[in-house]
């Protein structure tokens, strides 16, 4: 009885200088792991990919159920996100089937008015769709380069659109390219309309991103958000087609936001809608003054 209870105190006085000993243990422990990785740094890195072999597996195994549980978090995330898109799109669904339905009766109401008026239509204008080759845009200028030219049809004055957005016009033609005149040019005037308004003005470049518009009336109530459109006077271009939205209105200068950037462009179209606006660069001095 004695030898075991002995025993169990020997234990339990190992048990205290271990408790009491093990900060300084693991201290000196460290310092001589160090050591050792100074002196014998192949060594240190031999033991080092060993000991990853090793938790390798356990790690493994380890992280399944926590990628398992991540996998199930991200899906309820996921079908959350899914229930909330399934109900905006019904929403904007609803929305356009009613726009849809009004387009119809104004369309229906527009061809019955159109053929009481004995309307007759614009004839279908020629394009051509070409790449952007060059970008000759500065702090001066404005314009790019096509590769497409008069052997293609194009002639001076078409305009030059992308998607269905107006973006300039051609300035010069060449047989195998031709300079696009932007909207953001300081050359370039426009006649458009606030479409909200009707109001008229001109779009005038000025070599910034944001052209701004001139001669508008000062009782136009021009709000930023406001589409911009061409308004067909001159000649140059047919009613209608968007440029932009008023960004700005700060002490009586009003900006434009144009639908389209320059560094957006890489494909444009060139239409020719049969416009007598601007004249071809062909044309003697003395026939433009009869």
């Amino acid at each position: 009885m004695k030898q075991h209870s002995g025993a169990v105190g020997r234990l339990a006085t190992l048990r205290l200088l271990a408790q009491r000993f093990a900060f300084l243990s693991l201290v000196m422990a460290s310092f001589a792991l160090m050591l050792l990785g100074k002196a014998d740094t192949l060594l240190v890195e031999r033991l080092r990919v060993l000991v990853g072999d090793g938790v390798a597996p356990i790690l493994d195994v380890m992280s399944r159920p926590a990628g398992a549980i991540a996998e199930v978090v991200s899906g309820v995330h996921d079908l959350a996100a899914l229930r909330a898109e399934n109900v905006r799109l019904h929403e904007e669904n609803a929305k356009l089937m009613h726009w849809q339905m009004v387009a119809r009766q104004l369309d229906n109401e527009n061809r019955t008015l159109r053929g009481q008026l004995n309307f007759i239509p614009d004839p279908d204008p020629s394009f051509i769709t070409t790449r952007v080759i060059g970008d000759t845009g500065g702090a001066f200028v404005h314009s790019m380069l096509i590769n497409a030219g008069s052997r293609e049809g194009v002639r001076k004055g078409q305009a030059v659109i992308a998607g269905e957005v107006l973006v300039g016009r051609i300035a010069e033609v060449g047989q195998r390219s031709a300079r696009v005149l932007l909207l953001t040019d300081i050359n370039s005037h426009v006649p458009v309309v606030i479409e909200g308004s009707r109001a008229k003005a001109i779009l005038t470049g000025d070599n910034s991103d944001r052209p701004r518009l001139n001669y508008l009336s000062p009782n136009t109530n021009a709000a930023p958000g406001d589409r911009v459109v061409t308004s067909g006077h001159g000649g140059a271009f047919p009613p209608g087609m968007p440029i932009g939205v008023i960004s700005s209105v700060q002490e009586g200068t009003v900006r434009v936001e144009p639908f389209v950037h320059r560094h957006q462009l890489e494909f444009v179209t060139v239409v020719d809608y049969g416009l007598p606006g601007v004249l071809p660069s062909d044309v003697p001095a003395e026939g433009r003054d009869r």
